[in-house]
């Protein structure tokens, strides 16, 4: 139950229906009257994933030498494996068990356990929607007299001056006060938000073709011979599958499909593959050639998105960049906000959001994020992903290999140490290997995710009973 209900259930359950108005259901099941049809779900992965980021990663593309077939055919074998995997397995899950992430794991990890998992999700959701921030706060330089705001490069990694922290405080905090009027509003933003900020991304390309005088984007694509390619096909397919691992095999988003009347919801999450992932990655891609041919500039380098999109055009691309990070960030910091009041299950949502608020700020006001999406985001899918097996295991197979369904919430337990040991495990092994071995971040959820679902089993059979703590 809501912290709301717990305090009208002390009070003789006095005036519950107008708690229940105002409840995002975070302790409990949500109620069929609630559920909320296709069209929101669409709006909102067409606005989450039509984002400002979409600007940081195309260039990336560029700096790491991606060529030709790997953009146009990797992507669309990787952003076509992401869709399946929301529409057949986080959906499904989402519908039956209608809960949060975060409620679920506590009723098979435990609330001491789930503590730990949550302050690890909360603040990897917090350096994500940062580095939205970051590339949000590029698009405010170009309104200004030129040096006013020093814009950032691939290679910054700390604040640029006094004029850029206020740029990402004053827009973190405008992100922050959209994702505290819960689901429903986030989900209406990136509604209205996504066809013009697609719109915007078609007319970069557009106009970056007119001005290389081409429409050979097959030739713009590939890089010069010599270049190092420091991403593969399978690279680009595994990074567009595994950049929102956390949200799909991690199970993140059983917090927004547990809304849906059915699991068909889940196609929804093709609106912002194809179009914010396949096409606006490659149009984002065009604006860092058309720089590199026509000016000069160093891919490595890189440019600031607000300043590509301002020269392509005009204040209608720079107030894009703002917007398209607003409807990323917003439901990531809606998403922070329930871990960390999954922490603490007495501290309102509103309180919970502005925390998450305050620390996505932060985080943008630090380039470094940002500047190493590519790796960024596959460490923490790689972190995050596996617990999602656990939860696969839980709802699918338990009763099969014959282990107990929800733990801890059965059994009155506050930690599950079978849980422990099958998350950090694989983990530990997968970071060993990025870190010593080079290992590309993106190849890691997936064998992280299956290694430690099936540690989850045997660990669970060994045991008879799932290895807890009394409460």
């Amino acid at each position: 139950m809501t912290t709301a209900t717990q305090l009208e259930t002390a009070l003789d359950e006095v005036d519950t229906s107008t708690s229940r108005a105002a409840s995002e259901y975070e302790r409990e099941r949500v109620p069929e009257a609630a559920l909320k049809g296709p069209s929101g779900f669409w709006g909102m992965y067409a606005g989450e994933h039509t984002a400002g980021t979409e600007f940081m990663i195309g260039p990336l593309f560029v700096a790491w030498g991606a060529d030709a077939a790997s953009l146009v055919f990797g992507l669309l074998i990787g952003n076509l494996l992401a869709v399946l995997t929301w529409r057949y397995l986080t959906a499904v899950i989402a519908c039956q068990e209608r809960l949060t992430l975060y409620y679920k794991m506590e009723k098979i990890a435990g609330r001491w356990l789930v503590t730990l998992y949550n302050l690890a999700n909360g603040l990897l959701f917090c350096f994500l929607a940062g580095s939205m921030i970051t590339v949000s706060a590029t698009a405010v330089g170009p309104f200004f007299p030129a040096g006013t705001i020093e814009m950032p490069t691939f290679e910054s990694t700390m604040p640029t001056g006094s004029a850029w922290i206020l740029s990402c405080v004053v827009i973190g905090a405008a992100m922050t006060l959209v994702a505290l009027k819960g689901y429903g509003v986030v989900a209406q933003v990136g509604h209205y938000a996504a066809p013009w900020m697609f719109l915007v991304f078609l007319a970069c390309a557009l106009v970056t073709l007119g001005r290389l005088g081409t429409l050979d984007v097959w030739s713009l694509l590939t890089p010069p011979p010599g270049t190092e390619q420091k991403i593969s096909f399978l690279g680009i397919v595994f990074f567009s599958w595994f950049c929102n691992a956390a949200m799909h095999i991690g199970m993140a988003d059983l917090s927004v499909l547990r809304f849906a009347k059915k699991p068909s919801a889940g196609w929804a999450s093709a609106a912002g593959m194809f179009l914010g992932h396949y096409v606006a990655w490659i149009c984002a891609a065009l604006l860092l050639i058309y720089w590199v041919r026509a000016h000069g500039v160093d891919p490595t380098v890189g440019k600031d998105p607000g300043t590509m999109v301002n020269d392509a055009v005009g204040w209608a691309g720079l107030i894009c960049v703002i917007i398209a990070g607003w409807t990323t960030a917003n439901p990531t910091i809606y998403r922070a906000g329930l871990a960390f009041q999954g922490m603490i299950p007495g501290l309102p949502r509103t309180a919970a959001t502005l925390l998450a608020g305050a620390l996505c700020i932060a985080a943008g006001i630090f380039p470094a994020f940002a500047m190493n999406l590519l790796s960024f985001v596959g460490l923490y899918g790689t972190v995050l992903a596996p617990v999602g097996a656990i939860i696969v295991v839980d709802h699918f197979l338990a009763d099969r290999v014959g282990i107990e369904r929800d733990p801890a919430a059965h059994n009155g337990w506050n930690f599950n140490w079978n849980v422990l040991i099958a998350w950090l495990v694989p983990v530990a092994v997968a970071l060993y290997a990025y870190r010593f071995h080079g290992v590309f971040a993106s190849y890691l959820p997936l064998p992280c995710a299956i290694a430690c679902g099936l540690l989850y089993i045997l660990l669970s059979k060994w045991s008879g009973r799932p290895a807890a703590v009394q409460s």
